[in-house]
């Protein structure tokens, strides 16, 4: 921010103009369910499927090194396309967040486009703490 005339000014400002329509959206619904009496409700039953989610990765990574899939489960789509669906935005990230819940490693690099020229991704993810093997894979297939 160029201007503002104090420290609290600064944070209203780069929060309100900072942020786009969607990440707002989504810091209120974090801060919603974080919220007195929402806490059980929902925090407390996420952090149980969270470690649900981490030991399926643990049993998966005790017969893989890494798992490849789609980054998302259709290609990019074109800027403001999906600005009135936000279900249709939350679903785009489906493949993303499982390894950002169990709090492993992941890449997503381009993979190519599709017919109409648009482009997509794939995801490898890796063991928890192995960011070294994770993008010494990814150097070793990106180089051949």
């Amino acid at each position: 921010m160029k201007e503002f005339d104090a420290l609290e000014d600064m944070y209203v400002k780069t929060r309100s103009e900072g942020f786009g329509t969607e990440v707002k959206r989504r810091i209120m619904l974090g801060t919603y369910v974080l919220s007195a009496g929402y806490y059980d409700a929902y925090y407390r039953k996420a952090q149980k499927v969270r470690r649900l989610i981490r030991e399926d990765f643990e049993k998966a990574f005790s017969e893989v090194d890494f798992i490849i899939s789609p980054t998302t489960p259709s290609t990019a789509f074109r800027i403001g396309e999906k600005i009135e669906d936000p279900l249709s935005m939350y679903l785009s990230d489906i493949f993303t967040v499982s390894a950002n819940l169990a709090g492993i490693p992941a890449i997503s690099v381009p993979a190519g486009n599709d017919s109409n020229g648009l482009p997509f991704g794939i995801q490898i993810i890796g063991k928890k703490f192995d960011e070294g093997g994770l993008l010494k894979m990814w150097n070793d297939v990106a180089v051949s």
